[in-house]
């Protein structure tokens, strides 16, 4: 496994992934996925973080895809490697952490797909996304054929899908794809830190029952997601963070939450 192709620090509270192929414009390969895989499993252990950002190496590219050249390599084994790549992403989707895009360039194709797995995406405005796939004769299968008609809708999900056009970083803010543009990549690492940082400052416990809440809630009936709702309030409530978080509030200090 070849860690340097992924980078991986921590700044207390907040993990960074840097994806180092800038070459290839950061394209997905074995060695990434099975990375992105180890550090996600690591830091379900890991109570001290509380926000990840995903971002790629230099100003070009976010990812742009796959790569290619595995795809064709693996033959009849094809779908065993894409289905192995749907599984990782979904673990990311489904991480107790906050997870951040990053978004510095080309996002396109799983490069796209990796972004929609994370619950905010900040881009900068030379950034582009799109599914390419089917020019290739293929088609998304790390969850974008499901991810982007729930972000988009479904017709725009599909012309994107059909025609392989992309979209520029203020039409993605548009359609809802992303949460904000930022004018350059510097502007937009500083925005991000900006943004982990006040997450993280939040009730870390409160934060994982929102994001629970939410990503549970938003695909069951309305009085299903209320209920669920009221059983995560339910434990937010009794929870020592919000004592905290009341009694400071109350003597006017800063909250010293344990995530507990």
């Amino acid at each position: 496994m070849n860690g340097e192709e992924t980078l991986f620090n921590r700044e207390g509270p907040i993990a960074y992934i840097i994806i180092k192929r800038e070459k290839a414009l950061n394209a997905l390969n074995s060695n990434i996925m099975m990375r992105l895989e180890q550090i996600f499993s690591e830091l379900e252990q890991d109570d001290q973080v509380i926000v990840v950002v995903i971002t790629g190496e230099g100003n070009k590219a976010f990812i742009v895809g796959a790569d290619v050249k595995e795809i064709k390599e693996a033959g009849t084994k094809r779908s065993e490697l894409i289905a192995k790549g749907q599984a990782i992403f979904s673990k990311i989707r489904g991480s107790s952490k906050v997870v951040i895009a990053a978004i510095n360039g080309y996002a396109l194709g799983g490069g796209c797909e990796l972004a929609m797995a994370c619950d905010i995406r900040i881009a900068s405005e030379n950034a582009k996304f799109g599914f390419p796939e089917a020019k290739l004769g293929l088609m998304a299968g790390y969850g974008g054929t499901q991810l982007l008609p729930r972000l988009l809708g479904v017709g725009r999900a599909k012309y994107l899908m059909f025609t392989g056009d992309m979209l520029t970083a203020a039409e993605a803010y548009q359609f809802g794809l992303v949460e904000k543009v930022c004018n350059s990549s510097e502007a937009l690492m500083e925005e991000v830190n900006i943004l982990a940082k006040k997450i993280a400052s939040s009730g870390p416990f409160a934060v994982k029952a929102c994001k629970r809440a939410i990503s549970r809630g938003i695909d069951l009936p309305l009085d299903n997601a209320l209920k669920l709702e009221l059983d995560e309030y339910d434990r937010v409530a009794h929870s020592k963070d919000a004592e905290e978080g009341i009694a400071a509030f109350l003597e006017k200090r800063t909250p010293a939450f344990k995530g507990k």
